[in-house]
């Protein structure tokens, strides 16, 4: 959810503009490069491993074009240990890589430059055994001396995060001692124990200790000319507005990558990205396309594909619950039943979803969800306007005429914040509002601009807003960001979840023993409970499981994942799953 998406007006644009394109007499790709100012102009030298080759020896159209960041122009910053959004992709997993990946389509946690992991019978010692025969771009070997520097340096400056996030918390917060006994050996001590920090830590990326020793300050380091161990680490041509990452020419699986390397035009909003989409100038995008049957797949039904599966973050309704009568479950959940879900994953969502069930849970989690939870809490999330009606009668907020008034007298009237651009999250809280009226609340929608909005919500100084939930490959971080005091503050306080300010005893002893826990089966029945108190307590609103946009063109490549080959999922922005693509796609063979 970082960047601005389609309206439905610019559905219009982006068709409108797709038919003049079709009467030029110009190739159209030829027109997307020309107007970004990208005719190559003469030969450039690139370094690729220990060899210099001329930039004409790699054409582009062998390059797969990539649509992920909506930016005007590039900076060019290959630094693996900040957040994505900071770098340009694909430093995180193409040109860097982790320890292990979790695989959301099929809740499978595979080895990568790890070949296994094991954690001590107190899970307070986490091993890896680090492949051997792992070499970096540069030619030096990957050693576990590597991957203990990593985590010893961000230890060092908590600024860095290890591009996913999670690890910089579990290295404040748990782990005590990184070492490296031997060459394919590393050993994390906590604390205590928190076996969920096993993806904390694997998931984020390993740099090269002989080439890091020596920046002087890794958090504002821009590595532009990176070493990493990833299948794309070769940096090609990069100008403000063009970019390309070509294969790593000594990548440790062999025969891989199949492709030659990426290419990325800059692309400045959704609408210019949409366009290029459509319009087939783009290989791999991750956009909101509304309407994208119509919009995409019309245009070219043999080779334009989609894929959304709803496997991203749960998007919620937070209401503050330090303030009252949020505070009443009985108000969150009559808050709930007037909402009509199905119509806001129609108009707004054209129906790439589902509406939620009250446990919460996206289908990321389809082996962890109770079908027991999800059953009793049915009623939550079914649309009933007299039962809601009843339920704010009963907590005594009565109607007088067609608003409802709070104890001291004052009308039910409160605003719903949203992110300026991001229609369907403007459509959704649009049709929240009207369906809000009909109990008797005012709800007027109130946009923000991303960094307003973001403050908002992470100070909890708001009284009704939309927004996205945790997630991960166990409930543990839902759950934590849903109901727990670890990551509740006082309003004024920045908290990156809890947002809504909800805490509780019973949530935080499950979400305890789910941490200490090694064993699956007590841990299974540790997330039963903590969805059944959820939908007791019902903390915040869900709403629809977040789909992971995903379109590509099979023209030039293919073996792209989608719902007849779903061996990962598509989105450009899955982290770790990320591996899996980029070491799948081919090009198309000759005919």
């Amino acid at each position: 959810m970082g960047s601005d998406r389609s309206t439905g007006e610019a559905r219009k644009l982006v068709l409108d503009a797709a038919t003049q394109l079709k009467k030029a007499e110009m190739d159209r790709r030829q027109l997307l490069w020309r107007s970004l100012g990208l005719a190559a102009a003469g030969a450039t030298g690139i370094k690729l491993g220990t060899r210099t080759v001329l930039a004409q020896d790699i054409r582009q159209d062998e390059l797969v074009s990539v649509s992920t960041e909506a930016q005007q122009t590039w900076l060019r910053n290959f630094n693996p240990l900040l957040n994505e959004g900071s770098v340009r992709w694909p430093t995180h997993c193409g040109v860097y890589e982790p320890l292990l990946v979790y695989n959301v389509i099929n809740g499978e946690t595979l080895p990568w430059l790890a070949t296994k992991w094991e954690f001590s019978a107190d899970a307070k010692t986490l091993t890896f055994t680090i492949r051997e025969g792992v070499k970096w771009s540069d030619g030096t070997p990957l050693t576990a001396k590597d991957v203990a520097f990593t985590f010893n340096l961000m230890k060092e400056k908590t600024a860095l995060t290890g591009g996913a996030g999670g690890a910089r918390a579990v290295l404040d917060g748990y782990v005590t001692k990184i070492e490296a006994p031997d060459d394919t050996t590393a050993v994390f001590t906590f604390s205590e124990a928190f076996t969920p920090g096993l993806w904390d830590i694997g998931e984020s990326m390993i740099v090269p200790e002989h080439i890091w020793k020596d920046v002087e300050d890794p958090v504002t380091f821009t590595n532009e000319n990176p070493v990493g161990s990833g299948p794309f680490t070769e940096i090609g041509k990069f100008e403000a507005q063009y970019y390309e990452v070509l294969a790593n020419p000594n990548y440790w699986q062999e025969g891989k990558p199949y492709i030659k390397g990426f290419r990325f035009p800059a692309l400045p909003d959704n609408e210019t990205a949409n366009l290029a989409t459509v319009n087939g100038e783009i290989d791999w995008a991750s956009n909101f396309i509304p309407d994208i049957e119509n919009a995409y797949v019309s245009k070219d039904p043999e080779h334009n594909h989609y894929w959304f599966p709803a496997t991203g973050d749960e998007v919620m309704l937070y209401v503050n619950c330090t303030k009252a009568p949020f505070d009443d479950v009985n108000v969150r959940k009559a808050f709930s039943m007037a909402l009509d879900r199905a119509q806001i994953v129609q108009i707004a969502m054209y129906d790439y979803t589902q509406p939620a069930d009250a446990t919460g849970l996206s289908d990321a989690y389809p082996t962890w969800k109770s079908q027991s939870a999800v059953d009793s809490g049915a009623a939550a999330v079914t649309r009933d306007v007299d039962a809601a009606n009843k339920l704010l009668d009963d907590a005594g907020l009565a109607k007088d005429g067609d608003v409802r008034k709070l104890a001291d007298g004052s009308e039910m009237k409160y605003e719903i914040n949203v992110v300026t651009g991001w229609s369907d999250w403007v459509q959704s809280v649009q049709i929240i509002a009207q369906n809000l009226e009909e109990i008797g609340i005012k709800a007027e929608v109130k946009a923000y601009d991303f960094a307003a909005w973001y403050e908002k919500v992470t100070k909890g100084e708001f009284d009704i807003s939309i927004g996205w939930s945790a997630g991960g490959p166990t409930p543990y971080n839902y759950y934590r960001g849903q109901m727990s005091s670890l990551t509740y503050e006082d309003i004024g306080t920045v908290g990156n979840e809890n947002w809504h300010r909800f805490k509780d005893a019973d949530a935080d002893k499950l979400l305890a023993d789910f941490a200490a826990s090694t064993d699956d089966a007590a841990k299974a029945e540790m997330v039963n409970q903590l969805q059944t108190l959820f939908v007791e307590k019902f903390p915040a609103i869900p709403l629809f499981p977040g789909p992971q946009w995903g379109e590509y063109n099979s023209t030039r490549f293919i073996d792209f994942p989608d719902a007849d080959n779903p061996y990962t999922i598509l989105s450009c922005y899955g982290y770790t799953e990320r591996c899996l693509s980029l070491t799948t796609i081919k090009p198309r063979p000759a005919s």
